[in-house]
């Protein structure tokens, strides 16, 4: 019976010489650290250190959330990965109607430089790499965490890590954007103009196909309309001025990993091989940093079932072999009750110590690319790339990644691609242990960490007396001087940034550029 991979491609029941017979090793493979990087973007990869372990957290309070974090940091934790709620992402603070509801629940509320200060309270901001999932107001979150390490002696260019910043793919998959297309764009190339003089050690953004694959998109896919965005931010950061190799070696990637883990290897693989040569070839960059794919990757999420929790680790623990098979830099693992609610403590640590255990118990990091020169890996990747590179030229002959998300093409796609799946599950045609296979008659009810909702009225008091205590004819000139910096061409981040040390709110920036820019409006809405 033949079999098909996630993105439809066939798969071979045995794989030999005969799958490739186009295959040049020279051509494609190289060795680790060089051009086309299918082997990986360093040498040594994983035999001088490990990828970066990275734990996702976020929740309630900044107070609650800082606890976490010296949690993880003290279970071996080599990164922080921040979660922000809902309003936050959305630019909203606690307090506003909007909010209601949602404050502190999939995240933490970070309103104002107040929260910051404390979220990062006696974290050693100098030695740990920090990851902020935010998007639409990445800018604000990025520059609160600036001014935070300033004040506790922290130099600007030696602060490490990453902020997600990547709009487009809120426009196909996830819907937390708030500017129109070209606006959000504008921020993003004055994000990457700031962080080369101010913060020349952190990653500007990282390009996600993640949540494009959360939301049902398959492999191929993933990479595709994840390096379509990739070139739409370059041409957007060399419209604004900068030369390829000023900006480019400070992009980041953030995939998914999967339980189909040959597949998922293959994935990885093809989509360096791809970017190195898009970076080279179409937009002539010279530095091998700048045609480097570098990219995190988190355990899926989507893969996460409520019924039988436990099953998770096993899934959770294939997905993490994926990604350090595949070449990841940095890895999140998904607690097992996550499906049920938010991690609880214990789960999050198991799910640090299955990374620690891939690390230092198993040969993986003995040798860089294990699977280099396998039959069925290089033939698997060979497909994903003729695949995704065609996926890529369509959205091209349509005008680009914007064009495309205007058309509602890559939103089309995804969800044709997930409507394939649901159906496949609910017929049993794709088997989801103790879901519609190997049901267990009874399970033990879960209890889930639950967000107390008297946090939403603590975040109104908070802002309450901030907004009482600040100097407010500062307050408003510089929310001014944000607004004229919007009308005009300036770099938008340093009167941001003024407006925040002037204990501007995070909502209160977010409204003053809705007001210049206006508040993105998707086709079908009317």
């Amino acid at each position: 019976m033949a079999r098909e991979s996630e993105s439809g491609l066939p798969v071979e029941a045995v794989y030999g010489p005969d799958q490739l017979k186009d295959f040049s090793p020279a051509e494609k493979l190289g060795e680790p650290g060089e051009y086309p990087f299918t082997r990986g973007i360093y040498p040594t990869m994983y035999t001088a250190r490990p990828w970066t372990m990275r734990q996702y957290a976020g929740f309630s309070t900044a107070a609650d959330s800082n606890r976490r974090y010296h949690q993880l940091i003290e279970a071996g934790s080599t990164g922080l990965s921040v979660a922000f709620d809902l309003p936050t992402q959305m630019g909203y603070d606690s307090d506003s109607p909007v909010a209601h509801g949602e404050v502190g629940r999939v995240g933490v509320a970070i309103d104002s430089i107040d929260d910051m200060r404390t979220l990062l309270q006696d974290l050693p901001l100098d030695k740990v790499s920090t990851s902020m999932t935010i998007n639409a107001p990445a800018a604000v979150l990025l520059l609160l965490y600036q001014l935070v390490a300033q004040e506790q002696g922290i130099s600007p260019g030696s602060l490490n890590g990453t902020i997600q910043n990547d709009i487009l793919k809120e426009y196909i998959a996830r819907g937390t954007y708030i500017y129109p297309p070209q606006q959000s764009l504008r921020l993003a190339a004055d994000t990457f103009a700031y962080c080369r003089t101010e913060m020349p050690r952190w990653n500007t953004i990282s390009i996600s196909g993640y949540h494009m694959a959360e939301a049902g998109a398959t492999p191929v896919q993933e990479i595709a309309f994840t390096l379509s965005n990739a070139k739409e931010y370059v041409r957007a950061a060399l419209g604004s001025g900068l030369a390829v190799d000023e900006f480019a070696p400070r992009l980041s990637f953030f995939f998914v990993a999967r339980s189909t883990l040959l597949e998922e290897v293959a994935k990885f693989r093809a989509a360096r091989r791809i970017w190195a040569q898009i970076m080279r070839d179409e937009f002539g960059a010279l530095d091998p940093k700048s045609q480097m794919l570098r990219f995190h990757t988190q355990t899926a999420g989507v893969q996460l079932t409520a019924q039988q929790p436990e099953v998770n680790m096993v899934r959770v623990t294939i997905q993490a072999l994926a990604a350090v098979l595949g070449g990841t830099q940095s890895l999140h693992t998904n607690s097992f009750d996550e499906a049920i609610g938010l991690p609880s403590q214990k789960a999050a640590t198991l799910a640090l110590r299955t990374q620690q255990v891939i690390a230092y118990e198993s040969d993986l990091t003995a040798t860089a690319d294990p699977f280099a020169g396998s039959y069925a890996v290089e033939s698997m990747t060979d497909d994903v790339e003729t695949a995704a590179r065609q996926l890529i030229d369509q959205v091209e002959e349509i005008g680009g990644a914007v064009a495309a998300i205007e058309r509602g093409f890559q939103k089309d796609e995804i969800e044709r691609s997930a409507y394939q799946v649901a159906r496949q599950v609910e017929s049993g045609e794709r088997v989801v242990v103790g879901v519609n296979k190997f049901q267990a008659d009874q399970e033990e009810p879960q209890q889930p960490l639950r967000v107390d909702v008297a946090i939403e009225k603590e975040q109104a008091a908070l802002l309450a007396q901030l907004r009482s205590e600040r100097n407010a004819a500062d307050h408003k000139q510089r929310l001014d001087d944000l607004k004229q910096a919007a009308q005009g061409t300036q770099n938008v981040l340093v009167p941001l940034r003024e407006a925040l040390r002037a204990r501007a709110t995070v909502g209160e920036i977010c409204d003053a550029l809705r007001e210049v820019w206006g508040v993105y409006q998707p086709p079908d809405v009317h």
